[in-house]
């Protein structure tokens, strides 16, 4: 688990963690603040029209009544938006968890730290997809 503490000179503590799901890898920084959270340099509502997408986001800091005590910034790349919601999810789990180690036991039991390890199936040869063969002629 990619999961560092640093401190930049001259600024205040923050948490940095990497959160992955399908393609998607996102980088997040944690740190105390006001509740603004900015991806890839944009509002979440202008990175994510979908409701469903942002609910996901922030679903580890309502959960945790943090939403308004930490500013998170992320940097996400790869995939869609879906797998990018739940790498920033992950990310943002395993940084609250780095900021507040007290915070471990009840996002383990929301399930907020489990990676969902579902990657799309390579395909074979012989095949017209991962597991769909040729259509059989009798003729």
């Amino acid at each position: 688990m990619a999961v560092e503490t640093s401190k930049k000179s001259g600024s205040a503590n923050h948490v940095i963690a990497t959160g992955r799901r399908k393609t998607a890898v996102a980088r997040v920084r944690l740190r105390a603040g006001s509740g603004a959270i900015t991806i890839n340099g944009r509002e979440i509502e202008a990175y994510f029209p979908a409701i469903k997408d942002r609910v996901l986001v922030s679903g580890a800091l309502e959960t945790m009544g943090k939403a308004t005590a930490v500013n998170v910034d992320i940097t996400v790349d790869g995939g869609g938006l879906t797998g990018q919601a739940g790498a920033c999810r992950l990310g943002i789990a395993r940084a609250l968890k780095a900021f507040d180690a007290e915070l471990d036991e009840p996002l383990r039991h929301s399930g907020m730290l489990t990676r969902d390890g579902r990657m799309k199936e390579r395909k074979k040869y012989g095949l017209r997809g991962a597991r769909r063969g040729t259509q059989f002629s009798k003729r």
